[in-house]
């Protein structure tokens, strides 16, 4: 029996997948987070249809020549005042923060070997809808896209030198809120650790810290090695000379970790088992000893923990311990997470103790004061 097709029936087939689709919306069963990101055939589609319009509508609308080279320093100040903070620029990584988009915006010392001028003009012109990418704020200035449109051509073959005289001047001044000098950078810091490095009280201590462990730590940060959202986001705005300076700085600050911390409402005499792990290990839990590592004088790329506060070691450690994507201990510059979860659970506020107890000065004979 074949069914025959009526335009009532396909009328009411469209009104029912549409009754469909809306029902399945307001169910709130499609998850819109960005966290999840799109489903593959999804980021398929709606990138082919953005390519798709990108070639069409400049092959019609964008009139040649597409790209001006005469304005690259106006270009390159505003794209590192606007642009990079997402797209990333030679030297600099995009925003922590933005590495979360959905789509991510694109790296554009790649992608932009794969547009044609004119492509490139009218994306700078008109934005991405769906997308993060804004379009021009001023439609009318032909001019000024043509020479951002230069610019972003130019991208893929730009050295780090090269831009950075381009975007902030010879001399390296601040251009669109980018600290470029350590001052600037310790405004940033010192929001939460303070103009002394001591921090606020979630916040750990950074004075006094070894510099190569604050460096490892910020280029971390800044990769997306180590995460957090609120470090992730200032570390990226860092160039390398800036990180080294910063660490510096912090190591060399007096008070923080110098002196043992005092702790208040702590009624607790020297715990023996914490000050066993400290300086033993468990052996029949794997556990090494804490001294192994964070002894005073040993690799200068562990942090130092003596006299650091007590409330941010012992979370950090049942961070670690919720970590099960480490199972190996001797997997290079991740040991913690293993290690954190080979603790007793009722002996992670007393090890933490223990370590803020801790003095982070070396007597005359190399040993803990």
């Amino acid at each position: 029996m074949v069914l025959k097709i009526t335009w009532k029936r396909a009328i009411a087939t469209t009104a029912a997948l549409f009754i469909l689709a809306m029902a399945f919306a307001w169910s709130g069963i499609l998850n819109i987070g960005a966290s999840t990101g799109h489903w593959a055939i999804t980021d398929w589609f709606l990138h082919w249809s953005m390519r798709n319009t990108v070639r069409t509508y400049a092959a019609l609308t964008v009139d040649e020549p597409a790209t001006d080279t005469s304005g690259l320093t106006s270009a390159a100040s505003h794209y590192a005042a606007n642009c990079a903070f997402c797209h990333g620029a030679p030297g600099e990584h995009p925003s922590y923060v933005m590495k979360g988009a959905t789509p991510s915006a694109p790296d554009l010392s790649v992608t932009a070997k794969t547009w044609t001028d004119r492509q490139l003009f009218w994306i700078v012109k008109h934005g991405v809808k769906f997308t993060a990418m804004p379009a021009w704020p001023a439609l009318d200035r032909d001019d000024e896209i043509r020479r951002m449109a230069a610019f972003v051509r130019r991208l893929p073959d730009i050295t780090q030198a090269e831009y950075r005289t381009l975007a902030y001047g010879p001399d390296g001044r601040i251009a669109g809120g980018k600290p470029m000098r350590l001052e600037d950078a310790l405004s940033d810091c010192e929001r939460c650790h303070a103009d002394d490095g001591r921090g606020q009280p979630d916040i750990p201590i950074l004075a006094g810290q070894k510099p190569a462990y604050l460096l490892a730590a910020l280029i971390a940060y800044a990769s997306g090695k180590r995460t957090s959202g609120v470090m992730g986001a200032v570390a990226t705005r860092l160039d390398p000379g800036l990180m080294q300076a910063l660490a510096d700085y912090y190591a060399d600050s007096p008070g923080g970790l110098t002196n043992p911390r005092i702790i208040a409402n702590d009624l607790m005499a020297k715990d023996l088992v914490a000050e066993n792990i400290f300086t033993s290990g468990l052996p029949e839990a794997n556990l090494p000893a804490c001294v192994n590592c964070h002894a005073l004088g040993k690799d200068p790329g562990y942090p130092t923990l003596a006299g650091q506060k007590p409330e941010y070691l012992a979370d950090r450690l049942r961070r670690w311990r919720g970590d099960e994507s480490i199972v190996d201990a001797r997997k290079p510059n991740a040991p913690m997470p293993v290690i954190a979860r080979r603790i007793p659970a009722h002996m992670i506020e007393p090890l933490a103790r223990h370590f803020a107890r801790q003095s982070a000065v070396l007597t005359p004979g190399g040993s803990e004061r």
